[in-house]
């Protein structure tokens, strides 16, 4: 599919076939194009929790006000992050990049990120976020739907899959084979109103 096509035709679908499956292959593909996203620094602080046993699952949808798309869609992503990554062997982001170059990127991660908690959580969210879009562009390229979820307990997400004292989830994302059409966009605000040139 084009990229200009996915962009238009995605959407977020609540409603999947419960019976379609992903392959091994296609998990795969799509956590392997989510891995070109950008990010600062290029240090890839996304983490991919992929939800495959169906226990967990329930487990999951029951802090997720119930919502079917947790249990029903071929694919559950817990986006999480690291936010000590910046921190955790820099020098394996730049280890391609010729010397003169890691000798300035690497230190300066040290410089941008220590002491700055607030950066280090707000470049997850920005970097998950990106990650996220991909995933979803490239499921509607693969003739497959999505979901980015916020609507749950963030908390008790985390205690199900264990996460990381140093790391946080982001949002989940739900991919699989839409059983309904989506209504028409409910309301697209006009371009007037939210492009801004030069100044507010």
């Amino acid at each position: 599919m084009d990229t200009l096509d996915a962009i238009r035709q995605r959407r977020a679908v609540k409603h999947y076939d419960p019976n379609h499956e992903m392959s091994d292959e296609q998990i795969k593909e799509l956590i392997s194009l989510a891995m070109l996203s950008p990010t600062a620094f290029n240090i890839q602080h996304w983490r991919f929790a992929v939800i495959k046993d169906k226990a967990q699952r329930q487990a999951i949808r029951d802090v997720a006000w119930g919502q079917a798309q947790v249990t029903d869609a071929s694919m559950l992503i817990v986006m999480c992050a690291d936010m000590q990554a910046w921190n955790k062997s820099p020098e394996n982001y730049w280890v391609k990049a010729p010397q003169e170059v890691q000798d300035i990127l690497v230190p300066a991660i040290t410089g941008y990120y220590t002491d700055k908690p607030q950066v280090q959580r707000d470049e997850t969210l920005r970097s998950c976020g990106i990650a996220a879009q991909t995933i979803m562009l490239a499921a509607k390229a693969m003739g497959l739907d999505s979901c980015p979820m916020d609507g749950f307990d963030f908390d008790a997400v985390a205690k199900l899959i264990n996460l990381p004292e140093d790391h946080v989830i982001t949002m989940m994302i739900a991919v699989g084979k839409a059983t309904k059409q989506p209504w028409e966009r409910p309301g697209q605000l006009p371009i007037e109103d939210v492009m801004v040139v030069d100044k507010f």
